[in-house]
């Protein structure tokens, strides 16, 4: 995989409260650098980020419900719409971990859906967040049909703020359970290049991390032989999302 390729599988990720607004749009800055998928930020930082990136085409992910999910549905679907109208075209929302631990489907998928017409009726997509690791298999399994069949465009691991995130058996379960029909995004804990690789081999089409500047750092002197190379200056501060 060619460090481009690897670039525009990363959603470069900034999500820690304390973010500044020169941390944004820093994150930003080394987005458009290196080519990467999306910035995803917290919603108050959609506007400066879809500011910056305007000429760019990166597009901007906002996460809603974050990182809890145990928010009201019309207070998901709110904060997608107002993430939307200033410019946001990906949301990761999260679900309601709870209800599904205790076996309220309906109010899983219902809660899912209504956020997935918001974003489909913007012409933008949509990630569920599991938090996988709140969830046995028999849960992560289920999680995932329920975002299928409510109009998802990817399933993904974790918040990044949880407990625990991606691992490589969590993100082939997922795949075996949507098959190819729609995205995998693994997040939390993704800081070199070599977890990176894994992950997409065990089924990943999306990769959220905020060390995106160090594996970029690592898939360049791969590219060019170099045994290592020490992390590029300037990389923005953030969660080990």
């Amino acid at each position: 995989m060619t460090p481009e390729r690897l670039a525009a599988l990363i959603d470069h990720t900034l999500l820690k409260p304390d973010a500044t607004r020169a941390d944004i749009l820093t994150l930003c800055a080394e987005a458009e650098a290196h080519g990467f998928a999306s910035v995803c930020v917290n919603p108050c930082w959609v506007r400066v980020a879809v500011s910056a990136l305007a000429a760019s085409g990166v597009p901007v992910c906002a996460v809603v419900g974050f990182p809890l999910g145990a928010t009201t549905t019309v207070a998901k679907v709110c904060e997608a719409g107002e993430a939307l109208r200033e410019g946001a075209r990906e949301i990761d929302m999260v679900i309601n971990v709870g209800a599904l631990r205790g076996g309220e489907i309906d109010v899983v998928r219902e809660d899912i859906a209504a956020v997935a017409a918001v974003c489909h009726r913007a012409g933008a997509i949509l990630k569920v967040i599991l938090e996988t690791g709140l969830l046995d298999d028999g849960q992560k399994e289920t999680a995932c049909r329920l975002a299928a069949d409510a109009g998802a465009d990817f399933v993904k691991t974790s918040t990044g703020f949880g407990a625990g995130g991606a691992t490589v058996p969590d993100v082939q379960l997922m795949r075996r359970t949507v098959g190819p029909a729609i995205g995998v995004k693994a997040s939390g804990g993704i800081r070199d290049l070599t977890t990176l690789l894994a992950m997409v081999t065990a089924g990943a089409t999306r990769i959220g991390a905020s060390a995106g500047v160090r594996i970029m750092g690592e898939a360049h002197a791969s590219a060019i032989g170099e045994p290592g190379s020490p992390p590029p200056e300037g990389s923005a501060p953030g969660a080990e999302y």
